[in-house]
């Protein structure tokens, strides 16, 4: 509608079209980032008006939802990541939500450098996302349905206290361990330098050196006093 009534949005977003806000997996919003962008925005249907049956539009919101507690995580701004639910015939509203995000990003600055990261350690972390994906999605399955299709009550379970200790135990440690793998992957490194590194505190690179140590995927080396991959 936006373009048939000749409604002017703004020319800094890229659209791209997909049948199904359902269909924006998990790794478009991380390739998005990979390659530069400052902010992601994605327009669905309303909800409970799938035009397919298929409520893609809730997993959509569900990805979202997921990959904004990541971003806070890793050190990433989630107001760089938005949904937004509308009618094919609300070109108003897409004008409008559009121009708002972007006028949102511009006032957050380029990518890494307002958060302060250094963009190398960004496309780390980043890349430590990508390579659990599919663990993400058998998780969000397996652990994080939410039991009304409702947008408060995705909203409410996203937030709530257990689903935040479920995702640190599922998902974020396991991020971790995945960073710490892929680090030594490079050289071997003292608990100080992951730390530093990461943006870990000690205590926590050293709870997970020593779980990986019992699986058997690391080594201390007492000479250098640094941990190695076996």
């Amino acid at each position: 509608m936006a373009g048939v009534s000749r409604l002017q949005y703004s020319t800094n977003m890229r659209l791209i079209r997909v049948m199904c806000s359902g269909r924006v997996d998990l790794e478009f919003i991380l390739r998005a980032f990979l390659k530069g962008a400052d902010g992601v925005f994605i327009g669905g249907c309303r909800l409970n008006e799938c035009n397919y049956i298929t409520h893609g539009n809730y997993g959509a919101l569900s990805n979202v939802l997921m990959f904004k507690k990541i971003m806070e995580h890793i050190g990433l701004s989630p107001d760089r990541l938005r949904i937004e639910f509308m009618s094919s015939g609300d070109g108003l509203l897409l004008v409008d939500y559009t121009n708002t995000f972007i006028r949102q990003v511009q006032e957050l600055g380029p990518i890494a450098k307002t958060e302060g990261i250094d963009p190398k350690i960004l496309r780390f972390k980043l890349e430590a996302v990508s390579k659990l994906v599919p663990y993400i999605k058998l998780v969000e399955r397996e652990k994080l349905r939410v039991p009304l299709q409702s947008e408060q009550a995705y909203y409410d379970f996203f937030a709530s206290d257990r689903v935040n200790q479920l995702f640190k135990e599922l998902i974020i440690d396991k991020l971790a361990v995945s960073q710490i793998m892929s680090l030594l992957q490079e050289k071997p490194l003292s608990t100080g330098e992951m730390s530093e590194k990461l943006g870990l505190s000690p205590s926590d690179i050293s709870r997970h050196m020593n779980s990986s140590s019992r699986h058997g995927m690391v080594r201390y080396d007492t000479n250098q006093k640094r941990y190695a991959l076996r």
